[in-house]
């Protein structure tokens, strides 16, 4: 496929990003400036490798990983994704037969059988009289005062910072028992929504926005902040279903905590109608279902494609801005296994070739950059990719980024990085998303830029370009992109 500079030109109507030609919404222009997340977070999460069943052991294995090999890039978030609280995780599917661990103001608390240093926590006061349920419970919990602090510590000291994975509500075993909630006089049946069940999770039912619905949750992040969380990954909330008046009475809750927390919205896809509002209480929503590695899904939402997703991130480049993150979801990279979260255990599916398009897109959109591999099996090409600092740069300090074009098969984006940038201030990303290779013949301005002479960088290959007036016969293979920093 032959593109010239005329024809670029012609369908150039979206040549400016978002960011350039349309004035931020009244919401972005009162949120409060940022506290937390000033760039993207950049970390690692548990779900891509370990699904539900990640234990103590293994997290700390590729925790020393990423603090060793990745922390110096800015790779410093350590998540434990879904199903810390299961006795029996490998029993999600009859979820009749899972065994809970809660506390006895009946909030979740990890399992010490899989998380060893739970069972250190400090001494806790005597638990409340727990309300007689009207009927025997039917969901096995075992209530027990453990806690995931030491292990918070621990993540700290390798100056990491520690995240967690709940689903929104309230345990289907608390509200069984009717238990209290802490430092309030209500009881898990006050806070319980039981017409409000998430679609795919059988653990917990929805909250009532009232008083003791409110309660439940400074009781939550309470004891969140007690752990040392610095990341909390809500789920069920973002998108099908939508639940603001819950996502409100969390930031409340992390709020009065006073403790820095990110707070992460799943599952996608986030309503762009819905925009303003995450803004102002979120740090981070999913832009998509779950991402997983797959180039092309005929179409189908879930799992998520790489191809659907230059849709979501052109459409959300524009409210990117510190504190505020679309997220397009984990990198499944590397080594997806023992239990990964989807699919069998299995090196990713992605070329070598997308996931170097991946990973731009994902900078070029200044998504945040959860990791998903099992790092204690990380390969010499992964961690080239990770630890590319001109990508990291982009991601992390780029503005104005957004689309300037697209045009069948191929799509472009452009960038601005800070002024004194050591090998230019503007990013040019050009993509091949189609089946056959394209070959390029046009100026900058087609992009959307000065026309100029330019000093470039190849931020994959590392290789520079001097004097260069235009993009002249550039090949860009099926599925691959080209990534330049552009310097006058």
């Amino acid at each position: 496929m032959k593109v010239s500079w005329a024809g670029l030109l012609l369908i150039s109507v979206l040549a400016a990003p978002p960011g350039r030609t349309q004035s931020p919404s009244p919401a972005a222009q009162t949120a409060p400036a940022a506290k937390v997340a000033v760039t993207p977070p950049m970390g690692w999460n548990s779900w891509d490798a370990f699904g539900l069943t990640i234990t103590e052991e293994q997290f700390r294995a590729n925790v020393k990983v990423e603090a060793n090999q990745l922390k110096s890039f800015g790779w410093n978030y350590a998540v434990i994704d879904e199903g810390w609280f299961f006795f029996n995780p490998e029993d999600r599917p009859k979820s009749d037969t899972l065994h809970y661990a809660i506390d006895a103001n009946g909030r979740y608390v990890p399992v010490p059988a899989r998380f060893p240093s739970a069972q250190t926590a400090q001494s806790v006061p005597p638990s409340p009289q727990v309300s007689a349920p009207d009927a025997a419970p039917k969901l096995i919990a075992t209530i027990q005062p453990t806690s995931f602090k030491p292990l918070a510590d621990w993540v700290h000291s390798q100056g990491l910072k520690f995240g967690i994975h709940i689903v929104r509500g309230i345990p289907r075993a608390s509200v069984e028992r009717n238990l209290p909630i802490a430092n309030s006089a209500f009881h898990a049946t006050d806070a319980a929504d039981t017409t409000d069940a998430c679609p795919w999770d059988p653990t917990n039912w929805g909250v009532k926005d009232n008083a003791a619905g409110q309660a439940w949750y400074d009781s939550l992040l309470s004891q969140y902040a007690s752990w040392g969380v610095d990341l909390l990954k809500v789920d069920c909330i973002a998108s099908h279903p939508y639940k603001i008046d819950e996502i409100r009475m969390i930031r409340r809750a992390i709020d009065k905590t006073g403790r820095p927390m990110v707070l992460s919205l799943s599952p996608g896809p986030t309503s762009l109608d819905n925009a303003a509002e995450v803004a102002n209480v979120a740090q981070m929503w999913r832009i998509s279902d779950d991402f997983w590695d797959v180039w092309s899904n005929n179409g189908k939402t879930f799992p998520q494609s790489l191809t659907r997703q230059f849709v979501n991130t052109a459409a959300w480049a524009q409210y990117a801005k510190p504190g505020n993150w679309p997220d397009a979801d984990m990198l499944p990279l590397g080594e997806l296994r023992p239990v990964p979260g989807d699919g069998a255990p299995r090196s990713t599916r992605l070329t070598p070739t997308e996931q170097q398009t991946m990973l731009t897109l994902w900078a070029m959109a200044r998504s945040p950059l959860i990791l998903g591999a099992n790092l204690t099996l990380l390969d010499d090409a992964t961690y080239k990719l990770l630890t590319n600092p001109d990508l990291i740069r982009i991601d992390q300090t780029a503005t104005r980024s957004g689309q300037v074009l697209h045009d069948g098969d191929m799509i472009v984006w452009t960038a601005e990085l800070p002024a004194d940038s050591p090998d230019g201030s503007i990013v040019l990303a050009l993509f091949n998303t189609g089946e056959s290779q394209i070959v390029l013949d046009s100026s900058f301005e087609a992009y959307n830029l000065e026309a100029a002479t330019y000093h470039i960088k190849d931020v994959w290959t590392g290789k520079t370009l001097n004097k260069v007036k235009s993009v002249e016969s550039l090949s860009i293979e099926p599925h691959a992109c080209v990534l330049w920093l552009l310097k006058k």
